[in-house]
């Protein structure tokens, strides 16, 4: 992992390396899958988002491939809910995508089989490999979306559902704590008087 102080003069140091880095550099380290993490010397304040972000607007115009403006913006205004929605979308393509290959794959082995071309055994046989695999790449996906949000999250510090739901059961107990402390307190002052 690339450490990487960022000066008052906006000048890069990438800790790690033990030199000077120019922009440029720290975007070929990101490209190169590199781990880095970027923060203000002074303060010590992770700066990482905010300096990828200004890359990716620096960047712009010098990749066919970018991401839109649109996505962009509806990050910004909504945070991590713009990305959940995309995602349950997109599992939900893919879904009914094997749901439809799954039905499209019993029609053609009922076709084989009564065309005499395969036996029913060997229809029953071909179908669960089929499905057996289909039910695998399912799972694949699943697996693959879910640890890509959970890095996208990671890196734009967005609180997850669990993150949210945690916090929200300590609030509880905070508020409980705080209403016996507050009662306690009324005793206390009832029995001064």
């Amino acid at each position: 992992m690339h450490h990487i102080k960022k000066y008052a003069n906006r000048k890069l140091y990438d800790s790690t390396d033990k030199k000077y880095i120019s922009m440029d550099r720290l975007s070929e380290l990101i490209k190169l899958g590199e781990d880095i993490v970027i923060i203000d010397n002074e303060t010590g304040k992770d700066l990482t988002a905010s300096i990828v972000s200004s890359l990716i607007a620096r960047t712009k115009g010098e990749t066919k491939e970018q991401i839109s403006s649109g996505v962009l913006i509806q990050l910004f205004r909504k945070g991590g809910s713009v990305l959940t929605d995309y995602t349950k979308k997109y599992v939900s393509l893919w879904q009914k995508s094997f749901t439809l290959a799954e039905d499209e794959i019993d029609v053609l082995v009922k076709k084989l089989v009564r065309n005499k071309e395969i036996s029913k055994s060997e229809g029953s046989r071909l179908k669960k490999e089929i499905i057996g695999f289909t039910k695998s790449m399912k799972t694949w996906i699943s697996d693959t979306i879910d640890k890509r949000i959970s890095e996208v999250l990671d890196v734009m510090n967005l609180a997850s559902k669990d993150h949210v739901a945690d916090l929200n059961i300590r609030i509880d107990l905070l508020e409980e704590k705080l209403k016996a402390f507050e009662r306690l307190q009324k005793r206390k002052n009832r029995e001064k008087i």
